[in-house]
């Protein structure tokens, strides 16, 4: 079982935001990283008391919630697999999943659309197996991300962070109506067409006014990139001193940069950028580095 860890709020350095903040829940653990140890948390739990001792997951080739999930198990004492989306590959990520114990079965784009038919075909008769769907989308992921805010200060204007389900988004969104705080919450989708994040985190909580979506920084889609963001990328690593990966967190903070160049804020305006981790997603564009 995980235990309770808290993350850093780290202040970033900018020529014209005095209250640019970073929340490092990229520092929670090297796997388990950032927003996948906090979705993760309460699932494990149920698993535990539902007395299940595999977990299933979904993922891509280069999917760091699969690596979060291997090594979440192993060190719970569980056994894990994967479907993972597409053609038989190796690469860095799956490899670390096997050292963490993980099974993977490879499966063609087709059926892996319809996860809950996979998990019952393969682990029907497995009592012990244990859904997780990908990203670790579900209501306890929400209820762990929730948590991210009462780590904070209370007088945050903004909080930002990239969004791929948007479970995350919706665990950030629950934690500030919980505290009756008046912040908005930014999101930046990773992936084109990025207006349903705002349906799904209505799913969980039902309330999305102090919501505001970004759509216009996904750089092509999913996992895709052009110049200008690994420029960026490049820039701001070298500057701070903090990695961050292409596929979420450099989106986010291009975001915000650009939204900063547009006067967007207020001078006095406090400003969180939450760090999810993911860094292991670095290795599968290193030729664009």
């Amino acid at each position: 079982m995980f235990t309770d860890i808290y993350s850093p709020l780290q202040q970033l350095k900018h020529p014209i935001l005095s209250q640019f903040w970073m929340k490092r829940d990229d520092l929670i653990d090297p796997y388990i990283s950032g927003n996948k140890w906090r979705k993760l948390k309460y699932l494990l739990a149920r698993a535990f008391k539902e007395n299940k001792h595999h977990l299933v997951t979904f993922g891509g080739a280069y999917s760091n919630h699969l690596v979060a999930t291997a090594a979440a198990a192993a060190k719970a004492g569980l056994k894990s697999s994967a479907f993972v989306r597409g053609e038989e590959v190796e690469n860095e990520m799956l490899m670390i999943c096997r050292l963490f114990g993980m099974n993977l079965i490879f499966t063609d784009r087709t059926s892996y659309k319809d996860k809950t038919q996979l998990f019952l075909q393969h682990f029907a008769e497995q009592p012990e197996a244990f859904f997780i769907d990908e990203g670790g989308a579900s209501a306890e992921a929400v209820q762990g991300c929730a948590e991210i805010i009462a780590e904070l200060p209370g007088d945050i204007d903004h909080i930002f962070c990239a969004a791929g389900t948007g479970t995350t988004a919706a665990g950030l969104l629950k934690g500030i109506q919980e505290r009756g705080l008046k912040t908005t919450l930014h999101v930046v989708p990773a992936l084109k067409g990025g207006q349903f994040i705002e349906d799904e985190i209505f799913k969980y909580i039902g309330n999305t006014a102090q919501l505001v979506l970004h759509t216009n920084y996904h750089f092509g889609g999913y996992a895709k990139t052009q110049p200008a963001l690994i420029s960026f990328m490049k820039d701001f690593v070298s500057k701070q001193g903090i990695l961050i990966d292409p596929v979420y967190t450099a989106k986010m903070l291009f975001a915000i940069e650009d939204l900063i160049a547009t006067d967007y804020f207020k001078p006095q305006d406090k400003i969180v950028a939450l760090h999810t981790g993911g860094l292991l997603g670095i290795l599968g564009m290193k030729e664009k580095f």
